[in-house]
């Protein structure tokens, strides 16, 4: 169903680097409209009923939503907050393991304080799921393992590979205990901006697909997954550039 888009993310990356350097006042907005996509939709995927219009609400003007859950409040606020880190993070070009304890710490130190940045202390139950996540006494050496293959990973890989990859590979150990997705499209938008890309964002829209193919990718087939991220980087790169064609 989804194909390989490398070539075309190619292309429209080169057109999208001909408008750069962008002005500070763009570049601020688009990050203010990322900011809120990209919570919206992260969370979104995960469950929270807040939608686009609320989510902006919350995160502008720090109001609450009549009827809606607070924690859907705390996870939009945290993820507002982790989306500053990742901007911070992206002026590096690596990622560590306290990169990803400290998103999470950040994004999850609202909703609960005791289990934010740190890895979690029960195995993982998915009803229905022919998954086997990492034990809590390997997430240690499971997680050191994943951070030792990134380097690698980026040499050997196309950046939006590279970017699947580690999504993939993180998401298939949970070492937290909630908000592992969202730290895992968090760092793969930082694997993006690290290396020249814009933000991506998956789309509730495409959830069943997203989660299909991640479910291949716990048996080793990765490919699926990362032809479906490239599509979503390309569907990404085209809405980046009518945001800075209509904004220059």
């Amino acid at each position: 169903m989804y194909q390989n888009r490398l070539h075309e993310i190619d292309e429209l990356k080169a057109k999208i680097d001909s408008y750069r350097p962008l002005s500070e006042d763009i570049v601020k907005q688009i990050q203010e409209y990322y900011k809120i996509s990209l919570t919206y939709s992260s969370n979104a995927l995960e469950g929270n009923t807040l939608d686009l219009a609320e989510t902006k609400v919350v995160i502008e003007d720090g109001l609450t939503i009549n009827g809606k859950p607070m924690k859907d409040h705390l996870e939009t606020l945290g993820h507002a907050l982790a989306f500053n880190e990742l901007l911070e993070l992206a002026k590096s070009n690596t990622i560590t393991e306290e990169n990803i304890k400290n998103l999470h710490k950040i994004f999850y130190a609202k909703i609960d304080s005791d289990n934010a940045g740190n890895y979690r202390q029960k195995p993982v139950i998915v009803t229905g799921a022919d998954v086997d996540f990492p034990l809590p006494k390997e997430l240690n050496d499971k997680m050191q393992e994943f951070i030792s293959k990134l380097p690698q990973l980026k040499q050997d890989l196309h950046t939006v590979e590279y970017a699947a990859m580690v999504h993939a590979l993180f998401v298939n150990i949970h070492p937290f205990i909630d908000g592992n997705g969202r730290v895992a499209r968090l760092i793969m938008n930082l694997a993006l901006l690290q290396n020249g890309y814009n933000i991506t964002i998956i789309p509730p829209v495409v959830r069943a697909d997203y989660i299909r193919a991640l479910q291949d990718s716990n048996h080793n087939n990765y490919q699926p997954f990362v032809n479906f991220v490239s599509e979503m980087v390309l569907e990404a790169q085209k809405e980046y550039l009518r945001i800075i064609e209509r904004l220059s």
